[in-house]
């Protein structure tokens, strides 16, 4: 009959290569801690650890690797995303193209040599045409515009 700890040991490779293969299957990383986990479970199995043990130090190795890796995945994962057109107006100052009324829903703005689709912030906020807005943010393919107060204000 074979020895406990060669079992558990088996199970943990088992859980490892269940988690890489996750791993390699899925968009983004998912499940990778928890192989770094089965394998600090599967070395302590091999050492003949109690069973109990083993999985206390799969589950703190596991959150251990989650905490410590998370800030840097997303640093270098996240952090490589290409501005695109829409990104580059954000704060700029714009040209009111066509007078802005939500509730009509029409208005227009020119940024960066492009015209495009624009609303204001303030529903109740008309912008009239040659006015100076700041893009505040962008919504599918609508500028969000607040009026940028003139000196005669």
């Amino acid at each position: 009959m074979m020895p406990f700890h060669v079992g558990m040991t088996g199970f943990w490779l088992v859980i490892m290569v269940v988690m890489l293969v996750v791993e390699a299957a899925a968009p983004g990383l998912v499940s990778v801690w928890f192989a770094v986990g089965a394998l600090v479970a599967m070395i302590s199995a091999v050492c003949k650890a109690a069973l109990w043990l083993q999985v206390i130090i799969f589950v703190i190795v596991s959150v251990l690797a989650l905490v410590l890796t998370k800030p840097l995945v997303k640093k270098y994962v996240n952090g490589k995303a290409q501005p695109t057109n829409a990104d580059m107006i954000l704060g700029k100052e714009c040209i009111v193209t066509e007078s802005i009324d939500n509730l009509a829903g029409k208005g227009a703005i020119s940024a960066g040599g492009k015209i495009w689709t624009a609303r204001s912030t303030d529903d109740a906020v008309k912008i009239l045409e040659g006015v100076c807005v700041s893009v505040v943010r962008i919504e599918g393919v609508k500028a969000i515009v607040e009026r940028i107060p003139s000196k005669e204000d």
